[in-house]
């Protein structure tokens, strides 16, 4: 399978502290990728990188098989959403335009205006006096326009308004099947990747935790409830993701491609968001533990 965006071992380091260290992870091509994880795990460092913005301290990072921001052919195939939908309040949706076709050999101005056109976005209308939702359906109008085969999208939904979010959401699903758009999209809102993507990554402090397309993880990670049993007396099979104890029960979110036969347990599929949690837990327990152990 073809990666659009690959990395070694790549790091990113201000001064003495280290945004991104040791991070390793592979995208593939034909999906619209989830990246999720907590605050400081990498994310916007990772996608500011592969848009050709940061160079890397260390390791390796390719896009689409050539190095970000190597010459204006790369730029041009890579389009960018950043943190907060950036615009520009003084210009308005039409300067917005001519400046995309003005930075973008490859801008499609049709596909441009007609999107405006659908949203029911005033041309003359400055930025600045735009809704959120609007400024944000104007930033995906000049990421999509710039016709990039990779679409990265950083935390683009965060601020918005459920309506806005699910409009925003929708116009980006319309433009990945029209243009068949490879895309990543960070986000801490579990309920939008849900509805938005096909492939999740689960990046904690640097280190991919899970990677995989959304129907196949959550095919294999289940919730065991049952009577209190520690969690070595589980089978080798059964990677234990995150557990719980009470004095008298147990409960494990386990990822397993064999069937579950014990039937002292009771099992039940997970949602998207309690994979994600899950991943979360464990990191976190694991964080607490190495500070008692320090202490």
């Amino acid at each position: 399978m073809t990666a659009v965006l690959r990395t070694e071992g790549l790091g990113k380091r201000y001064g003495k502290n280290w945004a991104l260290s040791e991070c390793t992870l592979d995208i593939p091509a034909g999906h619209v990728v989830g990246l999720v994880g907590p605050n400081g795990a990498g994310k916007t460092t990772l996608l500011n990188m592969a848009a050709g913005q940061l160079p890397p301290t260390t390791g390796r990072i390719t896009v689409l098989g050539g190095r970000p921001g190597a010459s204006p052919a790369q730029l041009a195939k890579v389009g960018f959403v950043a943190q907060d939908t950036p615009t520009y309040a003084g210009l308005s949706v039409a300067d917005h335009l001519r400046l995309g076709a003005r930075l973008n050999p490859g801008w499609d101005d049709a596909l441009a205006r007609d999107r405006i056109a659908r949203l029911g976005l005033d041309l003359a209308r400055k930025a600045g006096k735009l809704s959120g939702g609007q400024r944000a359906q104007l930033a995906l109008t000049l990421g999509v326009a710039k016709r990039p085969e990779l679409l990265l999208l950083d935390e683009p939904v965060a601020a918005l308004d459920p309506l806005a979010r699910r409009e925003f959401l929708q116009g980006l699903l319309e433009a990945t099947v029209e243009q068949e758009l490879n895309v990543v999209l960070s986000s801490h809102l579990v309920s939008d990747l849900e509805r938005a993507c096909d492939f999740l990554i689960v990046l904690i402090d640097s280190r991919v935790q899970v990677s995989g397309e959304v129907e196949t993880l959550l095919a294999t990670h289940h919730r065991l409830t049952g009577p209190r049993r520690d969690a070595a007396r589980l089978p080798s099979s059964q990677h234990i993701v995150s557990e719980s104890h009470t004095d008298v029960q147990s409960t494990f979110v386990v990822r397993t491609e064999e069937p579950i036969h014990d039937p002292v347990w009771t099992v039940s599929k997970l949602s998207l968001e309690d994979l994600v949690l899950a991943y979360l837990t464990k990191t976190t327990a694991n964080h607490r533990r190495i500070l008692e152990v320090r202490r």
